[in-house]
């Protein structure tokens, strides 16, 4: 072959060359695109599945607890042993079908024979329970069983029964449902159930279109059908839905998403034709653009975000709070449709801080924002506007209640507590609720209303909700006169404080060994004010170190009068955030002359709940003065004994809720007489308080309670009563109390 003819032979090579590599490589990608198509749909389709079959289990999980609301209730329980029709009509069956959506509501008495029946939201005759019988009595004979395993050494058996309940899949004639049955329980000790005589609770909910649309529309599945287990072969994917004993009912199917197929469809002709015009050139390009773009568009997003979110928690920040309450007061302006804002604080969120540090705190903030999410429906807007300050905006509620339900599945959140960092922290939340009325409200108004109801919520208590209604602006307005007025009566000195002494007993409850200074205020305008009410305020508004100063420095006075044995002082934990503490103890010491042994402070676990160095400092500073220290309502929190280790006190008053029960159960008994022997094991003095009865007072003697405190010797008495009760010098002083 001559030289002339290789140049032609050498480009068909080169040609049949790359033509080969070409083809090969679009066949590579055709067969690539296709595994990855089918892996798409798969992954999809496995997605959809694992989706739909948490819902199934979900609902199987919410049937119950939708129907405790109805089922421990003290009303429940007697309305059905009064056979109260209408009261059953509208609080179990038509409540449960209103406002839940339950297809069926049976009450069944001890003897299983229906007395209260609802269908599709209408009160029907009792007898209609006997044509779904045969689906759900195996349920109600094996609850029954349970409930008379758990409660056959129990007279009462709330306790025993209160977690029992049974709930399956089953066949209703030709329908597929799910079945819950409870016992109907009481919610207090205020009534008995005795065991045997329970009534029970069953919600129906059918698996049908409305409950399947329901069920799949959070997951966005499309044309979801019931095919019941006996029908033809399954052609689409499917969630089975199985009994308790694995068998299986019906099939949840829907037709699948398909995101792998529906993409190749779509793009088929573009790329058909963009391969033709150079892959290599047009895929290089587009890789570069997508990726400039993508970064391009995500720091867009994230400049978007930040600018409306709160870059702790991921919420929404104040601006798009305000935005958010705006649009919701616009839409409450419909008839029939109302809105409502929450207003939340983390109560005594200072104390996660300065005990574990401000890193545990970001995180508590963090966990507080993914819980109050969780509890909200997905129309509605959890904000955080700074600090531990959150905001719950509803929109498009029906009523008042509405907004208390969600209020209290808020506070219900906070039962668990959080795990911060290795720690464990339990806080509790306030909420102040205001709700939109028949007239027009701004944002800012209904915010200072949300704003005024957690203050309310706060002073009563803490761990609460308050809903603002008029007579809370009086509320507010008294507050701060009491606020003003009680600055005026320390800084002036004006007698409108006094103080009371209840006087602490010996054993026999004859001879008084020391009494318990009580501050006492007689307000001009509104009389006597309820310690627990002016000393709170006290503690808010920074006037507590000067009050306790006052308090200790009368009291002590008195006891020098009085020549009492020594006389005890309750201190808040605010002021032993004062380093000057152990000074002004002292000062008022050498002031009045009394003996450092003769003074007793007494504290509560808010105390060593701070946990602060500086909090041990002051403790073992006052101890080592001579002063003693006493631990008041011992066992009423859950780190008494914890922290009996760490700070050194001298005496644990055992709180009245324990006292009052002594005598009325062993486990009372056992209890009180576990404080007792914890104290005297430590070398502690051990004062009971409340005591009212003799039975209570001999039975605590026998225990070996050094100092007996209550009604049954005397009352908080004026300083004049004091020294009469004094001179009696351990004769009966009933005539004095009475």
């Amino acid at each position: 072959m001559s030289s002339s003819q290789r140049p032609p032979s050498l480009s068909r090579h080169i040609a049949t060359s790359v033509g080969f590599g070409v083809l090969f490589a679009l066949l590579s990608l055709c067969a690539l695109a296709a595994w990855t198509i089918a892996s798409v749909d798969e992954a999809a389709i496995a997605r959809q599945t694992r989706f739909l079959s948490r819902g199934v289990a979900a609902a199987v999980t919410q049937l119950p607890k939708e129907q405790q609301s109805s089922a421990i209730w003290d009303d429940a329980v007697l309305k059905l042993r009064s056979n109260d029709q209408v009261w059953m009509e509208e609080n179990l069956g038509l409540w449960m079908g209103t406002y839940f959506g339950h297809d069926r509501v049976y009450m069944l008495d001890p003897h299983n024979i229906p007395v209260h029946a609802m269908v599709d939201e209408v009160t029907v005759e009792p007898s209609a329970f006997q044509d779904e019988a045969m689906g759900i009595m195996p349920l109600v004979e094996k609850l029954r069983s349970l409930m008379a395993d758990a409660s056959s050494a129990n007279e009462d058996s709330t306790v025993a029964i209160s977690d029992l309940g049974v709930e399956d899949f089953v066949l209703l004639g030709q329908s597929v449902a799910l079945v819950s049955v409870l016992p109907v329980l009481p919610s207090t000790k205020a009534v008995i159930q005795l065991a045997g005589t329970e009534y029970l609770h069953i919600s129906v909910q059918l698996i049908d279109a409305a409950f399947l649309s329901k069920l799949a529309e959070p997951f966005e599945l499309d044309m979801p059908r019931l095919t019941m287990a006996t029908g033809p072969a399954i052609d689409s994917p499917a969630v089975p839905i199985t009994d308790h004993q694995g068998r299986i009912l019906a099939f949840v199917q829907w037709k699948p998403d398909l995101p792998g197929s529906e993409s190749i469809l779509s793009i088929a002709p573009a790329t058909l034709a963009v391969l033709a015009a150079g892959l290599l050139l047009l895929g290089w390009l587009v890789h570069r653009l997508r990726r400039s773009s993508t970064k391009l568009e995500a720091s867009e997003a994230q400049a978007q975000f930040l600018a409306f979110h709160d870059v702790l928690t991921g919420l929404p920040n104040r601006a798009l709070f305000e935005d958010r309450l705006a649009r919701a007061l616009l839409g409450s302006s419909r008839p029939g449709t109302q809105s409502a804002l929450l207003m939340a604080d983390i109560d005594r969120f200072k104390n996660v801080n300065d005990t574990l540090g401000h890193p545990a705190g970001d995180e508590l903030i963090r966990q507080v924002g993914v819980r109050l999410t969780a509890v909200v429906r997905n129309v509605d807007t959890v904000a955080r506007l700074g600090g531990d300050e959150f905001a719950i905006v509803l929109q498009d509620i029906k009523n008042d209640r509405e907004a208390e339900l969600t209020a209290g599945r808020v506070i219900d959140a906070f039962e668990q507590p959080f795990e911060l960092g290795g720690e464990w922290a339990s806080v509790s939340i306030s909420i102040g609720i205001a709700i939109t009325g028949s007239s027009p409200t701004a944002g800012a108004e209904m915010q200072r209303k949300a704003d005024i109801a957690l203050y309310e919520a706060k002073a009563k208590g803490r761990g609460r909700y308050q809903v603002f209604d008029g007579d809370l602006d009086e509320v507010v307005r008294r507050r701060r006169t009491i606020e003003r007025d009680l600055k005026e009566a320390l800084q002036t000195g004006k007698k409108q404080l006094r103080l009371v002494y209840q006087p602490l007993f010996d054993p026999t409850g004859r001879k008084v060994v020391g009494a318990e200074a009580l501050a006492r205020w007689d307000h001009p305008e509104y009389g006597t004010l309820s310690p627990e009410l002016f000393i709170s305020i006290a503690e808010e508004r920074g006037l507590i170190d000067q009050l306790g100063e006052w308090v200790l420095r009368e009291a002590c006075r008195v006891a020098v009068e009085l020549d009492l044995p020594w006389i005890a002082v309750n201190v808040s934990p605010i002021q032993f955030r004062n380093a000057r503490l152990v000074h002004k103890v002292m000062a008022a010491l050498e002031d009045t002359g009394l003996s450092p042994r003769r003074l007793q402070l007494e504290i509560t676990e808010g105390v060593l709940l701070e946990r602060t160095d500086q909090t041990q400092v002051l403790l073992n500073e006052l101890r080592s003065r001579g002063i003693r220290i006493a631990l008041d309502d011992f066992g009423t929190g859950y780190s008494s004994m914890n922290y009996l280790g760490s700070y050194t006190v001298d005496k644990l008053k055992i709180d009245r809720s324990f006292i009052s029960q002594l005598g009325t159960s062993s486990d009372a008994d056992a209890l009180v007489r576990a404080m007792i022997t914890l104290g005297r094991s430590m070398h502690l003095q051990i004062t009971a308080e409340g005591v009212e009865t003799e039975d209570q007072r001999d039975h605590l003697a026998a225990l070996g309670c050094h100092e007996l405190q209550g009604y049954l010797m005397s009352r908080p008495i004026d300083a004049e009563r004091l020294k009469i009760l004094l001179s009696l010098d351990g004769q009966s002083p009933e005539a004095l109390s009475a």
